[in-house]
């Protein structure tokens, strides 16, 4: 499912950018999809802590296999309805709202207690080399077919075939109290993250980097305009922070974290910010790569050590609701952050957009590290205490 959403991200934002030639279109294609993230989380929260997962990871992605199937008959019909197609893309973002925690909530049901940290390592590992394959994918089809519809029409079809792998699934259901939907159950996930300050700080410290410190957004246009390549170069640019990520998850699964996870994690924010700014500067294809491959590397290790502080320390009835707020903080930071690159790149231009981003993440670090001691002293994410639910 990854693969097909990597392919299609690569496709939807050269394709618009080919019709418009506005950065700031790029940051709409983030804002549709990031949109029905942030109105429908509380849903969504509830949803998957409410009925079986297994059966709403089904649903989510017929829901997708309908998007993509959407995007290639605009491809067919050689629409320049950009409209039309971010209206696709909000359908997207909904589907995604609820996919995104429901499978998180759903990893748990799928192995031993016991082997759950390093199961999230690993499954962070193959998410990566789907995002590496996905946007280089999405590039060489792009280019070799002349547009955008081969690339969704693969899509599709990988789509299909991960439904036929949902239906195969066989999970390990856990009894949840039933719970009356009211306001009070549907926040408790913002209250359990608002109360336990070491996540708080986690979650807020990914948002508000990677909202300032990306770039993903304004890759069509370094491509074209800055690197003077084509699709096949835009997918390489898309892929090597895959390519960086998945090779830190590897070794973190080798070489976990077992001291200073805390302090190790702020200095890879730090280091994503630097990486940001090298690659802004770049004008040389080789040197970007490398700076992008960097970023993926140390983004990583914030994405594993938050992904442990919420499965590790959150009781599995509240596990859907805290993984809906936590979505919505990465949504915001990528789909909003692609919509704060493209108003930033609009008003400054390209280059100083990433510049700055990359400055901007700097800062937030020294501001999180002071304002959240609690994450500079964690030591051990596998060790936290699990959390009780709040009365």
């Amino acid at each position: 499912m990854v693969l097909a959403m990597e392919m299609q991200s690569v496709a939807v934002g050269w394709q618009v950018y080919e019709i418009t030639k506005r950065p700031l279109d790029l940051g709409f294609v983030g804002l549709v999809q990031f949109l029905p993230g942030i109105l429908l989380f509380l849903v969504s929260g509830h949803v998957a802590d409410r009925y079986d997962r297994r059966r709403l990871i089904i649903l989510c992605y017929i829901g997708y296999g309908l998007s993509f199937a959407l995007l290639l008959a605009t491809a067919l019909q050689h629409s320049q309805a950009v409209g039309f197609i971010f209206g696709i893309l909000a359908l997207l973002g909904t589907v995604r709202a609820f996919n995104a925690p429901v499978s998180r909530a759903l990893l748990p049901q799928l192995v031993p207690e016991d082997d759950l940290p390093n199961a999230i390592t690993w499954a962070s590992t193959f998410f990566q080399a789907s995002s590496i394959l996905g946007p280089a994918a999405g590039g060489v089809v792009y280019a070799a077919f002349c547009g955008p519809a081969a690339v969704y029409a693969t899509s599709t079809a990988l789509t299909i075939l991960a439904l036929v792998c949902a239906v195969k699934l066989h999970t390990e259901t856990k009894r949840r109290p039933p719970e009356p939907v009211t306001v009070k159950t549907a926040l408790a996930g913002l209250h359990y993250i608002w109360r336990e300050k070491v996540v708080l700080g986690s979650i807020s410290l990914d948002l508000f980097a990677v909202l300032l410190g990306g770039a993903v957004a304004l890759m069509p246009v370094y491509a074209r305009e800055i690197l003077h390549t084509g699709p096949w170069g835009l997918g390489l640019l898309r892929t090597a922070p895959g390519v960086g990520a998945a090779a830190m998850a590897v070794f973190l699964a080798h070489r976990p974290l077992r001291q200073k996870a805390g302090r190790t994690m702020l200095w890879c924010v730090a280091g994503f910010g630097l990486f940001t700014i090298l690659f802004g500067i770049s004008r040389n294809i080789v040197l970007s790569l490398v700076a992008l491959f960097l970023v993926g590397a140390t983004d990583m290790v914030s994405v594993i050590v938050r992904a442990l502080l919420i499965q590790v320390a959150t009781p599995d009835e509240m596990r859907g609701r805290v993984n809906a707020v936590d979505m919505v903080f990465i949504g915001a930071s990528n789909q909003f952050g692609e919509f704060e690159s493209g108003v930033t790149a609009q008003w400054f231009g390209t280059v100083p957009a990433v510049i700055l981003g990359g400055i901007g993440t700097l800062l937030v670090v020294a501001f999180w590290a002071w304002r959240f001691p609690e994450l500079r002293e964690v030591e051990q994410v596998t060790s936290l205490p699990t959390a009780k639910q709040p009365n």
